[in-house]
């Protein structure tokens, strides 16, 4: 009586492996770039939010016809009152991070001598958004730092 052969040889095995191993080597490199594409964009994302919460902090200002440092109400409810400098919000927990109010991921840090608010992703450094506080000519300027992502 003949007997049927079942299963895989040992070498029919060895070649599948084999080939993984090359597809694995090929596609890994690509996947760990996407993480750091994912927080660059992370950061980018969050500089055009704050750009975008001091524009409208801004037009708030002018549109109720408030000084240039007067405080203006902000959020959903209109409850939230944003400090200002300039005619933008100031860069420290009572401006720019009230006008923004979600930075989830971001750590943020005032420093009232050099007049800046940093926020990190993750804490990681030299991966986030600096806003300066606004100064007295032109808009503030939120500048992105990728080299650490």
């Amino acid at each position: 009586m003949k007997r049927q052969q079942s299963g895989f040889t040992l070498i029919e095995l060895i070649i599948v492996i084999v080939i993984i191993g090359i597809l694995a080597a090929t596609a890994l490199p690509r996947f760990i770039n996407v993480t750091s594409n994912a927080r660059v964009a992370a950061v980018q994302g969050l500089a055009g939010g704050i750009r975008s919460a001091a524009a409208l902090a801004h037009a708030y200002q002018i549109a109720n016809n408030y000084s240039a440092g007067q405080s203006v109400l902000m959020g959903a409810e209109g409850n939230v009152t944003v400090t200002m400098a300039n005619g933008y919000p100031t860069s420290d927990a009572a401006g720019i991070q009230l006008a923004l109010s979600d930075y989830t991921d971001f750590i943020p840090t005032s420093t009232g001598a050099t007049g800046t608010d940093t926020f990190l992703l993750n804490g990681l450094a030299n991966c986030g958004v600096v806003y300066n506080n606004p100064p007295t000519t032109s808009a503030p300027l939120a500048s992105v730092e990728t080299s650490g992502c």
